[in-house]
């Protein structure tokens, strides 16, 4: 049973006019089997959150811990602690030119896996996941992500999700610009990934995609830190009344 622990996390990021704190005490555990969504407004530092537990060298962890089954990823590189079973679905996906996307997931699969998948079992493994996900084959040939739709990035990050089968998932903002098929596609390969041995931290502005993923814990994120927790009736709450009593209520 795998465990994400972050305590006290503090992260600064670095500006023209030298660091700046965005993180300022985050204290979260996300355990295999759990889906956890953070919500809050823009500028709150959810996505901070994100990128610097995978590592983002643009943001400066100055002090806390972050722990993944009890070992610290802070002290690992990117691609180590990918292999240790971190994932994250990025807001904005990166195009990768002249790399194709089958030998960007089989490359991918190789580090996380430990050796190459056998080329039979993996061609149907990959066949499998893009018909669930409303991909064409035509697709495998292309770039990563070069000339994608919105949509078409967001489902071959949850594509990337499902064959690389992380301990915990952080999905930064995967609803963001999807239509409402696409949002609904994506949605359902969230929730078949969901299983009693992998963890979910979801990251999001709306309530629309906690219709179709339903989280077990929501938390409240403003001035970089959460400031309240509660269940999925917590998600309805700021769908009616918004943030605005939680920005009020800490100091910037």
């Amino acid at each position: 049973m795998s465990t994400l622990e972050i305590k006290d996390l503090h992260a600064s990021v670095r500006t023209e006019d030298g660091p700046k704190e965005i993180l300022r005490g985050v204290d979260l555990t996300v355990k295999a089997g759990e889906t956890h969504a953070i919500m809050g407004p823009n500028g709150s530092g959810k996505s901070t959150l994100a990128y610097a537990i995978a590592g983002h060298p643009k943001y400066e962890i100055t002090s806390g811990e972050v722990l993944l089954d009890g070992e610290s990823v802070l002290d690992m590189s990117v691609d180590e602690r990918a292999r240790a079973g971190l994932f994250l679905a990025m807001q904005y996906p990166v195009e990768v030119p002249g790399v194709s996307m089958a030998n960007f997931l089989r490359s991918a699969a190789t580090a996380v896996r430990g050796e190459a998948p056998k080329l039979r079992t993996w061609v149907k493994e990959v066949k499998s996941a893009m018909s669930d996900l409303d991909i064409s084959d035509e697709f495998a040939d292309r770039s990563v992500n070069e000339g994608f739709s919105g949509g078409e990035k967001k489902r071959h990050e949850v594509l990337q999700l499902a064959l690389l089968n992380p301990k915990i998932a952080i999905l930064d903002e995967t609803d963001s610009g999807l239509d409402v098929d696409a949002l609904r596609v994506v949605s359902e390969g969230v929730n078949r990934f969901r299983s009693p041995e992998n963890g979910v931290l979801l990251i999001t502005h709306y309530t629309r995609i906690l219709q179709h993923i339903t989280p077990d814990h929501v938390h409240v994120f403003s001035a970089g830190r959460i400031v309240e927790s509660g269940g999925p009736e917590l998600a309805d709450d700021l769908e009616k009344n918004g943030y605005e009593r939680f920005v009020k209520a800490v100091p910037a």
